[in-house]
């Protein structure tokens, strides 16, 4: 006789688990039918080119940063110095006027205006010293210095603490850049992770090679026709970022181991025993503009529209520059860049 009881029905818990795998299986599908290819070679290279070139430019607001910070510190210390040597100053007058009272004090008596001073509150005596005739010429006159000299003291004061508010918020800045900078650089290191090492290392000789181009590199020998520079100084500069051939890049640096762009070029006229601004921006303005046509040897040369990139003029359509991140002081053509004008420094 056949069997009527219903067949067992499977537990909640048991559909829930098999709902839920179902449902897991079915999400992985999708996911993996709208997973996102692998970028290519191309691809890669065209945003890490964009975040080095951000990186830069907020490598350039670093350096600007960094020389106000230290040109702020020298103003500090050196307000700092003057008002300690004006306190000095005036402790001397206050113990040279205390020394006159205690002579009075011997010879019968301290004069009322010098006890006035003497008082809980001199300050108030200083508004009415000029009124009080019993004051002798030597008193009055110190006094005066007392007065010129505690305004001197106060406006001093004012100015050092506004300089140090300057500072703490140059120092601020300089911090946030440099985050900035290097949030860029490991984005675009994730980004090179994500190519084997075979192809980054074709990216880095296709690098190479178009810098090549032309007769550029890091060869020594390179090309460089017959362009001669425009002063001794130009010229010593230039020989100086040549002998730096194949040094790295790394930002916010300025030699003699490793330099970011405007580094290298500040780093090379020092060496001439020039000193020129620090970043690529301020050196825009350092000198005489100059065309392309007018181009010689040694003279700085401006790139982007922002002008966050510089570098020399080497010769025969060359530059001598500090180019990015991954790679080494290298001549370069001028073509590979978007031009904006050169700088001659005299």
């Amino acid at each position: 006789m056949a069997s009527h009881r219903r067949p067992k029905q499977p537990s909640r818990a048991r559909v829930t688990v098999l709902t839920a795998t179902a449902a897991a299986a079915v999400a992985l599908s999708a996911q993996a039918a709208h997973a996102d290819p692998k970028p290519s070679k191309e691809d890669v290279k065209e945003k890490v080119d964009k975040l080095y070139e951000d990186a830069e430019k907020a490598t350039e607001k670093y350096n600007g940063a960094k020389e106000a910070q230290g040109k702020l510190e020298k103003q500090v210390d050196a307000l700092q110095d003057k008002v300690a040597r004006g306190q000095d100053e005036l402790n001397d007058l206050r113990d040279g006027l205390g020394s006159m009272a205690s002579a009075q004090y011997r010879t019968g008596g301290i004069d009322p205006a010098v006890q006035l001073f003497l008082s809980s509150d001199p300050d108030s005596y200083l508004e009415k010293a000029s009124t009080l005739d019993q004051v002798s010429a030597k008193q009055a006159d110190t006094l005066q210095q007392i007065q010129s000299k505690q305004r001197t003291l106060a406006q001093q004061r004012q100015e050092a603490q506004g300089k140090v508010t300057d500072l703490a918020d140059t120092r601020k800045q300089l911090g946030a850049k440099k985050d900035e900078v290097r949030a860029k650089l490991a984005e675009a290191q994730k980004l090179l992770n994500t190519l084997t090492a075979q192809e980054r290392a074709a990216l880095a000789q296709e690098d190479e090679s178009r810098a090549s181009r032309d007769g550029g590199g890091t060869s020594s020998r390179a090309d460089l026709g017959n362009s001669v520079p425009s002063s001794q100084l130009a010229g010593a500069a230039f020989a100086a970022a040549q002998s730096k051939i194949g040094t790295p890049y790394v930002y916010g640096a300025s030699g003699p181991g490793s330099f970011d762009c405007s580094g290298l070029t500040s780093w090379a006229y020092a060496q001439a025993g020039a000193t020129i601004p620090r970043t690529s921006e301020s050196q825009a303005n350092a000198g005489t503009r100059i065309g392309m046509s007018q181009l010689k040897q040694g003279d700085l040369v401006i790139f982007y529209g922002d002008l966050h990139h510089v570098g020399f003029y080497a010769g025969n359509g060359q530059v001598l520059h500090a180019p990015k991140p991954g790679a080494s002081v290298r001549y370069e053509s001028i073509n590979n860049m978007p031009f904006q004008f050169g700088v001659r420094i005299v």
